[in-house]
């Protein structure tokens, strides 16, 4: 069944909203109203890249001079502040993900993966501390519900790794890593996909210790 969210799920998301899209002085206020709870962390799994491809820029729709023309297209965009709210300004990006078919880009997964989706990319977070990628909406695969790998790095410390989820998905609740949360940090990191008319657009407001 479709989870649940509390109502501080909807605080957290209504400030990382608001802390993207509102003017210095006011992001300031809103972080003092209240400290943020830090997003969870999760596994970084078996499939990280062993060496960083060459091309692994925000758009993984493009792979060298390949499109991919399989599967729903997704925006997925955010920000990255600390506890306080202040923008981590220097932070860099990354996320990864099988493809249409449920396989990663990695000689772990013996499958073929598809050569024109990217699998793995990284962005430096802009001057307010926000990030986009385009990508797929995830899709599941043998044992795992639908998911975005997300790590955040500042500098040469690793702040964060964790796993982005696809709210009301069905698997959620049958997926082994999505279950050994709480409610309250699952709401934190199992996020709505809504149509967009490029595809799909998601939102996910990072908060880390810095």
């Amino acid at each position: 069944m479709p989870a649940t969210f509390p109502r501080r799920r909807v605080l957290h998301l209504a400030a990382g909203a608001a802390l993207i899209g509102a003017p210095a002085v006011w992001r300031s206020a809103l972080a003092q109203s209240r400290p943020l709870r830090p997003t969870p962390s999760q596994t970084e799994g078996p499939f990280y890249p062993l060496d960083i491809p060459d091309d692994h820029d925000a758009d993984l729709l493009r792979h060298g001079t390949l499109v991919t023309t399989r599967g729903t297209p997704a925006t997925v965009e955010g920000s990255v502040v600390d506890l306080d709210g202040r923008a981590v300004r220097g932070a860099v990006v990354e996320i990864w993900q099988c493809d249409v078919d449920g396989v990663y880009n990695h000689p772990g997964d013996p499958r073929r993966h598809d050569p024109a989706f990217q699998g793995f990319g990284r962005t430096p977070v802009d001057a307010d501390a926000r990030w986009r990628f385009r990508t797929l909406r995830p899709v599941p695969y043998s044992g795992r519900t639908p998911h975005i790998h997300v790590k955040v790095r500042l500098g040469a410390r690793e702040l964060l790794t964790t796993q982005l989820y696809v709210e009301g998905d069905p698997g959620n609740e049958r997926d082994f890593l999505w279950r050994r949360l709480r409610d309250d940090e699952r709401a934190l990191i199992t996020v709505p996909f809504r149509p967009a008319a490029d595809g799909v657009r998601a939102t996910f407001p990072i908060v880390v210790r810095t």
